[in-house]
């Protein structure tokens, strides 16, 4: 591939997620925040590249000095009352997720999503949705259609949001990237 090759396909995939964030609903993004700083034990779950965005979300918010666990970790402990369970699923059906977030809401947890499908299962039993307006591979409702294939675009707008979403508790919660980096894995 050469350079020019490159920047052509640069252009298009950076104006997909300029189109993406500029169409998210800052009240959904605000009642996400609100919920996450109120919470005192977060539990995420998602699969495939998702799982993969939803992991690296999950580890800075322990960064940020919250109690959070992965649902697929063997050390992770039983939802409960008062918990919250990140559910995030681009097309908002897939059984797993589904699965988990119906028996974390049956222990008493909260579940928010983030999803390109508001109209989807998960998104029904779910106490805050956030509409990601991204193409997924799958059902999306009112998405930016992308050039890239199978989902790219809803997986790598789900992690640059995480991180947006940090930016934001980390002003909220007043926690500096100092602050943060002392609960960094330190045995690496």
């Amino acid at each position: 591939m050469s350079t020019r090759q490159f920047r052509e396909l640069t252009s298009p995939v950076l104006d997909e997620l300029r189109e993406v964030f500029n169409r998210i609903d800052k009240g959904e993004m605000e009642s996400f925040v609100k919920l996450i700083m109120k919470t005192k034990r977060t539990f995420v779950v998602g699969v495939g590249r998702e799982g993969l965005s939803s992991r690296t979300f999950a580890m800075r918010l322990i960064h940020l000095g919250k109690t959070v666990h992965w649902i697929w970790d063997d050390t992770t402990p039983s939802i409960g009352r008062g918990d919250l369970l990140i559910a995030n699923c681009g097309k908002g059906n897939i059984a797993t997720v589904y699965h988990v977030a119906q028996k974390a809401k049956q222990a008493g947890g909260s579940v928010a999503t983030i999803t390109a499908n508001p109209e989807g299962k998960i998104a029904k039993i779910s106490l805050v949705v956030v509409h990601l307006p991204a193409e997924v591979w799958g059902d999306g409702i009112d998405v930016i259609s992308s050039v890239q294939p199978i989902g790219c675009l809803f997986e790598q707008s789900l992690l640059v949001w995480g991180d947006m979403i940090v930016l934001n508790l980390m002003e909220k919660m007043g926690v500096s990237a100092e602050n943060m980096s002392k609960r960094h894995r330190n045995v690496e």
